[in-house]
């Protein structure tokens, strides 16, 4: 076993030690226009349903990436951290009421890399395991993942790697110190030779102060980091009081002043997102809309890098059903439609063995699935409980609906969301409420859906891709024009927009006026079409699949990152 020194990196014991070469990494040489170094800091990848260390859209996003990445053979790699018990499993109580279960992950395909190396957590030492998930296991990018669950460390730091987004703030914050500083020596240690630092959102902060103390320039780190933000709202941005977090080792040794030196400060306390813009040689924001909203909501701040955009893809290769792609290329509608009967059918296995209820193939089925939180209004469409049933027991035009997704654990709010529309629905037979969205589930409900429902508040969602998988599907959107949709979406054409209503209005009254848009809009065009003009229901959904890619692909956003961030040169940024 290799361990590291906390001061020297000395080697104390490597009987079972074995450098491993970057050939062994990545088992490929890198295409000559991604030669270019990066490590891509993450909190959650979701690559395939057998590794759950991903709790939603972040990692789905960087699932996709890693992907991409590997096809077009970049040089760039993974850093994770491996969650012992996932994010939850979502299983229900004898009553029906959702449950999150905790149960321990075992990975063999991991490549136990038997490195193990200090971090200094609270003033104390942390011992930090490195693990593999080689290219080939899955087809991507190699990811490093890191975990503290070992038995050099105490009861204490081994719940570091044990749930991601811990609800204990302290745990929290140590996360990101492992992620960050761990995942930078780490790199160190392999001598990687990493020339860009990309943060997926700003858990992985404290990579900046590692590199800030390694270089002592701020230039030098900015010409290394670049980072992609997620959050369309200031309030929404990871932040801790400053105290705690010096406290907690989260600046590397770095004195107090010299971080107020270098990153804005309010209220005594450090905002993330902020932080990582004053360190970084440029930023995104993940859709069109997003960058402008991001452009403006720290436009007050000195010494903010440059924010573009990226819009947030998935990946075409691990998402979309060969075979509808097939009848869609060779233009053979029969073999196209029958397909897609034979998706809706495998959902409604998953249905009928989850609550019992028989769904039918030819009836328009309706999806609302991705993380259960406020401002999505997953319960939206049933605002209005009358027009609601009325809806769902139509049998001239009849529906089904399907509802999915996993709340944050202790988000009392939203799984109360998630109960409700539950118990409200029970005795509906078209009607289901589905556990365990994860990966599989994600991918059966977008092939077996006919239309995609998102209905966010407006500018809430920086720009949701589940709806780009779907329409990969045969599965049309229906939605607020917000996120990455006004970059796709044309009303009758490809897609079906909710009408969003005017936001001097109260929320309550927009809410409403949102949720009475969805049923008109059902009643009078998508239900009508659907089921009196099949031939112009099938050109959207034709047209929604041949326009999402080669735009809406992983691919094509994969190589926007190395030509628009990690190769761009950058002027120098005044400091705070």
């Amino acid at each position: 076993m290799l361990i590291l020194c906390p001061e020297l990196y000395l080697l104390i014991n490597f009987t079972e030690y074995n450098m491993l070469s970057k050939s062994e990494i990545f088992g490929f040489e890198p295409a000559e226009k991604y030669k270019k170094s990066v490590a891509y800091f993450s909190m959650e990848f979701a690559i395939d349903q057998a590794l759950k260390i991903y709790s939603g859209g972040l990692g789905f996003l960087a699932g996709s990436h890693m992907r991409s990445a590997y096809t077009l053979k970049q040089n760039l790699v993974g850093v994770g951290l491996l969650w012992k018990y996932g994010y939850y499993d979502q299983t229900r109580s004898i009553d029906g009421a959702m449950r999150a279960d905790y149960t321990q992950k075992r990975y063999s395909f991991l490549t136990d890399t038997k490195i193990v190396f200090p971090v200094t957590v609270h003033s104390a030492t942390v011992y930090v395991k490195a693990y593999l998930l080689k290219p080939e296991v899955f087809g991507s990018a190699p990811i490093f993942l890191l975990s503290t669950d070992i038995e050099q460390n105490d009861a204490l730091s081994k719940t570091i790697s044990h749930n991601l987004y811990d609800a204990n703030e302290s745990t929290r914050i140590a996360q990101s110190i492992v992620l960050g500083i761990g995942g930078a020596k780490l790199l160190d240690i392999l001598d990687m030779k990493t020339e860009i630092f990309h943060m997926n959102e700003g858990h992985a902060l404290p990579l900046c102060f590692y590199l800030y103390s390694k270089y002592k320039d701020v230039e030098e780190v900015r010409q290394r980091l670049v980072f992609t933000t997620h959050t369309p709202e200031e309030a929404g941005n990871e932040s801790h009081d400053f105290e705690l977090l010096s406290k907690m080792s989260f600046f590397n040794g770095l004195e107090d002043d010299e971080v107020k030196s270098l990153v804005t400060i309010e209220k005594d306390r450090l905002n993330y997102t902020l932080a990582a813009l004053q360190f970084a040689k440029i930023a995104n924001g993940v859709s069109k809309m997003h960058g402008e909203v991001s452009r403006q909501m720290w436009s007050g701040y000195d010494g903010i890098c440059p924010i573009t955009h990226i819009t947030n893809s998935q990946n075409k290769a691990y998402w979309m059903d060969p075979m509808l792609e097939k009848a869609l290329k060779e233009q053979d509608d029969a073999a196209f439609l029958s397909r897609k009967k034979a998706l809706k059918r495998a959902l409604f296995d998953v249905i009928a063995d989850q609550t019992g209820k028989i769904f039918d193939e030819n009836v328009l089925t309706m999806v609302w699935a991705r993380r259960f939180a406020g401002y999505k209004r997953a319960d939206l469409i049933m605002k209005d409980m009358e027009r609601f049933v009325a809806l769902v027991t139509n049998n001239e035009m009849p529906v089904q609906i399907i509802w999915a997704g996993k709340p944050y654990p202790l988000d009392t709010g939203a799984i109360a969301t998630f109960n409700r529309i539950h118990k409200d629905t029970l005795e509906m037979p078209n009607v289901a409420v589905l556990t365990g969205y994860e990966l599989n589930l994600s991918a059966i409900l977008k092939r077996g859906s006919d239309i995609w429902l998102n209905n966010p508040k407006l500018y809430r969602e920086a720009s949701g891709t589940s709806g780009m998988t779907a329409a990969m599907n045969a599965s049309v959107n229906f939605s607020i024009p917000d996120g990455w949709i006004p970059e796709f979406a044309v009303h009758g054409h490809n897609a079906f927009l909710i009408p969003a209503a005017d936001r001097t209005l109260t929320l309550e009254e927009q809410d409403d006026l949102e949720a009475a848009s969805i049923i008109e809009v059902l009643n009078e065009e998508i239900l009508p079409m659907y089921y009196k003009e099949p031939q112009k229901w099938l050109t959207i959904v034709k047209h929604a699949m041949k326009e999402i890619v080669p735009q809406f692909s992983s691919d094509t956003m994969a190589a926007a990152y190395y030509q628009q961030l990690f190769t761009l040169e950058v002027e120098r940024v005044e400091t705070v």
